[in-house]
Order: C-alpha cells, then structure tokens, then sequence
C-alpha cells in the first residue's frame, strides 16, 4: 500500500530573509529573487510594426546555487488593453564562483537556450552558447540577454547584491536569417506586496 504525500517539503523561496537561506553562491543575483511585473515594446526586421507587451518574471531558489526562473508575456492592445498570450518561458541560472552564470532556457515554441555570461554589480549579461530547436521551430542561431537592477550603481555590493525594485531587460535576436540586433525591451517592477528584504518567515522573445 503506498503513502500519500504530505505536500512539497521544499519550497521555493523569492527574497533574502525567506526560508530556505540563500546559497553563498547567489550574493551576485540576490537582488533578483522575487516577482517581478512590467512593459516592454519590441519589434524585428520580420514582424509587422513594433508592439508592445506585459510580461510577469518571477526568481526563485530552494537553496542551492541556482535561480529558478520563469517568464510569461501578452501582448497589449493600442489602448493598453490585453489582445492576446504572447511568450512563455521557463529555465535556470546556475551560479558558479566569480559570478560566473550558465543559464538554460526553454520556450514552448520549440526553442532551447543555453547561455553563459557574468553576474556582477547588478547586471547580469548573458549569450547564447548553444541553441537547439525542434523540428518544427524557427529559426533561431543566437540571442543575448541583459538584465539590470535599476540602482545597481548605487547599492551595488559583491558580497550582498543589489536590492531595487525596478530591473531592465534587453534582448537582442538573430532569428529567420537576421543578424544579432535588438528585439525587446522592458522594464519591470516588483510585484505589489514584496520588499527588497522580505521579513523572515523572475524574456524573453515575444513570438
């Protein structure tokens, strides 16, 4: 007879003073755990005009060197209004020692990412080392990636990271026979409720 499941023993956690603490490894990216809601406008030499779009990201970790990440976007209307879902995406950022990242990331659309980069003073600055596709995806040889705390000048610490509540996301695209060049960007806030230190008790292509 088997036995039931209490419930998940390990949560996530999404900010510095939550169970489980933080792997020393994180100190670079700490400023990022949480949830994170904002907009971007993008474009590409393929699509029809620019657009604009809303997007939740949202960081999380269960005590090991690595970020649990995930991203979801819809596109808005002139007035601002939903029109449709646009991108989805989830993966990890595997920290490693100097600030040195390694990051997976997948999207339902078929598309594989795996990207090294540097985490230091706020900014994390990702590209692509390997892309795989399925059999049905498009076209996609490169990508990078920058995420920028907004006050990483300010508060930037190598040992503690950055805590602000505003980030900016850059994401350039070589797609479709398209060179490397800009595709989106964003700016996100984080979301209502969470401080930059919470009491002790997260684009991607828009396709």
């Amino acid at each position: 007879m088997s036995e039931g499941v209490a419930g998940q023993p390990y949560p996530d956690g999404f900010g510095e003073g939550e169970t489980p603490v933080p792997h020393p490894l994180l100190g670079p990216v700490l400023g990022f755990l949480g949830r994170w809601q904002g907009r971007g406008q993008g474009g590409y030499p393929t699509l029809d005009g620019d657009f604009a779009y809303a997007q939740e990201v949202s960081f999380g970790h269960d005590g090991r060197p690595f970020l649990r990440y995930e991203a979801r976007a819809w596109l808005l209307d002139a007035d601002g209004a939903p029109l449709r879902p646009a991108a989805r995406e989830s993966g990890w950022w595997r920290l490693q020692d100097g600030g040195r990242v390694e990051a997976l990331i997948t999207q339902p659309t078929g598309i594989t990412e795996i990207l090294t980069g540097r985490a230091e003073d706020g900014v994390v600055d990702l590209a692509t080392r390997t892309v795989a596709l399925t059999p049905t995806a498009k076209e996609v040889t490169a990508t990078r990636r920058r995420y920028t705390l907004a006050d990483a000048d300010a508060d930037a610490d190598a040992d503690q990271g950055t805590h602000g509540d505003t980030f900016t996301f850059v994401h350039d695209l070589a797609a479709v026979g398209q060179p490397l060049q800009h595709h989106l960007s964003a700016t996100l806030r984080r979301a209502a409720g969470q401080s930059t230190r919470p009491a002790s008790s997260w684009n991607s292509s828009v396709q």
